[in-house]
């Protein structure tokens, strides 16, 4: 996969556009509705029978979503490591890494309805998953903090 989905999205728009289809910009939320994911089986077209399903179950649009990294949420995210309580130089380096990703695509999610269940397809780039890793980690312990002085109480 490469590192940049810009030109796959690009693709994609043109596929679903050739197909007389429309998009509706819009992210689907797995967790919160009742969904479908996609099994490209390592396929990189894949995406393309999964657009040419949609038609044939009479989908009339997709929903289309990208995700690029902009300057503002890696600064976030680094002033997050930063001030987490567990980390270390090599989150922060990890963090500093992502600088080479600015301004790329790093995930595309495809979707659209078929009797009350939704069918996504997504696309994502390796350092798109290490992003989403590091935000997954400080969103679960970011809010957990290790006080010594309590600590030293209970001895």
């Amino acid at each position: 996969m490469a590192d940049d989905l810009s030109s796959l999205k690009d693709d994609m728009t043109a596929f679903i556009e050739g197909h007389g289809m429309r998009r509706l910009p819009a992210y689907v939320d797995y967790d919160q509705v009742q969904a479908v994911m996609w099994k490209d089986s390592g396929n990189p077209d894949g995406w393309k029978d999964f657009v040419e399903l949609a038609k044939a179950a009479g989908a009339t649009f997709l929903t289309m979503d990208d995700w690029v990294l902009e300057r503002e949420e890696l600064d976030d995210l680094t002033e997050r490591v930063r001030n987490a309580h567990y980390t270390n130089d090599e989150d922060i380096e990890e963090v500093r890494w992502l600088l080479a990703y600015l301004s790329k695509t790093g995930f595309i999610q495809l979707g659209w309805a078929y009797q009350g269940t939704l069918f996504l397809y997504e696309a994502s780039t390796q350092w798109y998953e290490r992003y989403q890793r590091i935000v997954e980690l400080l969103d679960d312990f970011g809010g957990i903090t290790i006080d010594e002085s309590d600590q030293e109480d209970e001895h």
